[in-house]
């Protein structure tokens, strides 16, 4: 896995993304690096907003691909506020935006945008594994 930590967040969401893109992990093709790109940013700027109080402290982010070079996986670590943002429910998308509740809507785009994403807590960490299909 190719990762590296950033430390302090407060105001790195541009630098985490490009780190994750330029991934020679992250495929050429224009349609995914799209998915994967806005999937990417939503999800560290979940981390840099909300994670911490005063938003001081650390992400480690990180891509891979399995040996068929089939699965990417882009794992991002914190030790932030525990949180599972697939426990938010889907955002009505068939409301107005005026009618609709602020917020969930970039947690929605990841799980339609990527075809896996998983949650897990442990040793005190929030880890969040976003998976997509990069070769067929």
């Amino acid at each position: 896995m190719i990762k590296k930590r950033f430390n302090p967040i407060t105001d790195k969401t541009s630098e985490i993304v490009a780190f994750l893109m330029t991934s020679p992990d992250i495929p050429t093709d224009a349609g995914l690096r799209f998915k994967i790109e806005i999937s990417v940013e939503e999800a560290v700027e979940n981390v840099v907003r909300y994670a911490y109080e005063g938003g001081i402290g650390w992400l480690e982010a990180g891509t891979s691909l399995d040996n068929d070079s089939l699965m990417l996986t882009i794992e991002l670590r914190d030790a932030g506020v525990p949180f599972n943002p697939l426990e938010m429910p889907d955002p009505d998308i068939t409301l107005s935006v005026k009618e609709r509740e602020i917020g969930g809507l970039g947690i929605f785009l990841c799980k339609k945008m990527m075809d896996n994403i998983e949650y897990k807590y442990e040793n005190g960490n929030n880890v969040l594994i976003m998976k997509k299909k990069v070769n067929e």
